[in-house]
């Protein structure tokens, strides 16, 4: 059986602490050979400047491949022409293209309203410069109106340049296979063109709800009602989890999932515990 690619997602630190520790954080996870690491970026460009900061850092500390996020609702093509240019001078060669959110108290939505926008104009300014990611969603987008519109959408960005997909975070496998066969009957190679999946591990019962919920994404029933008997005991909590979420990654693994990408929340622990038990490393 063929191993999946992995990877991490980090979010910029707020604190010269929080960097500090995002930085031994990367040295820990990027020893176990990923094949990059994200790094979000704030709605409207509201963590811009630490997003280029943690970006410019992890440059400059290894070589593994950095893939900054790049929202577009509210900038024009000057501002992300401008970020491409830049990149390109750090040697970047990933991105993962995004909507994101508008910021509070913004009405305007830029030049570049969707990320089906923002994929075209980076292939327009960059060609195939960047290896191009975007969002897909398994339980379909919160803003969809149905699922079949959201698959629609998902495939226009790869006909317009995506290289692959990383899905939200789910707990339901059959729901990243329905969505993986859905691409596949629109003509879309998951080989060529894979459907990342991403994976939250779960260590905080309030956090994960509060994530599930802004984003729309299930928690399978059996899985709210245990955490909820844990009540404040984290050490149940976290075995559980992790329980949870490698028997999701096994069986992603046995139905052939190119490659799985980790919501690490700037954390060593459980990441590095579920690619060493999954035997990724």
């Amino acid at each position: 059986m063929t191993k999946p690619a992995f990877s991490f997602e980090f979010f910029p630190a707020k604190t010269e602490q929080g960097h500090e520790k995002l930085l031994s954080t990367y040295d820990e996870l990027n020893k176990l050979s990923p094949a990059y690491f994200s790094v979000t970026y704030g709605a409207g460009g509201s963590t811009r400047s630490r997003t280029l900061d943690i970006v410019h850092a992890l440059c400059a500390r290894g070589d593994t491949d950095i893939a900054p996020h790049m929202s577009c609702i509210g900038d024009d093509k000057a501002e992300i022409a401008e970020l491409l240019d830049l990149y390109k001078s750090l040697g970047i060669k990933r991105l993962v293209a995004l909507r994101g959110d508008l910021p509070s108290g913004q009405v305007g939505m830029g030049e570049l309203p969707f990320a089906l926008d923002l994929v075209k104009f980076i292939r327009e300014h960059s060609g195939d410069h960047f290896h191009i990611e975007v969002a897909a969603y398994p339980e379909m987008h919160p803003q969809a109106r149905s699922f079949k519109l959201d698959v629609d959408n998902l495939v226009n960005k790869y006909q317009a340049g995506a290289n692959s997909s990383i899905t939200q975070f789910f707990y339901n496998a059959d729901s990243y296979l329905y969505l993986r066969d859905s691409l596949e009957k629109r003509g879309i190679d998951t080989v060529a063109q894979p459907l990342v999946a991403g994976i939250m591990p779960i260590t905080n019962s309030s956090n994960l709800m509060r994530f599930a919920d802004s984003c729309g994404a299930d928690i399978p029933r059996y899985v709210r009602k245990q955490l909820a008997d844990f009540g404040d005991d984290s050490k149940a909590i976290r075995e559980f989890g992790f329980d949870v979420v490698y028997r999701l990654c096994e069986r992603l693994i046995a139905e052939g999932v190119p490659a799985i990408h980790f919501y690490s929340m700037n954390k060593v622990e459980p990441n590095k515990r579920l690619i060493e038990a999954l035997g990724l490393a």
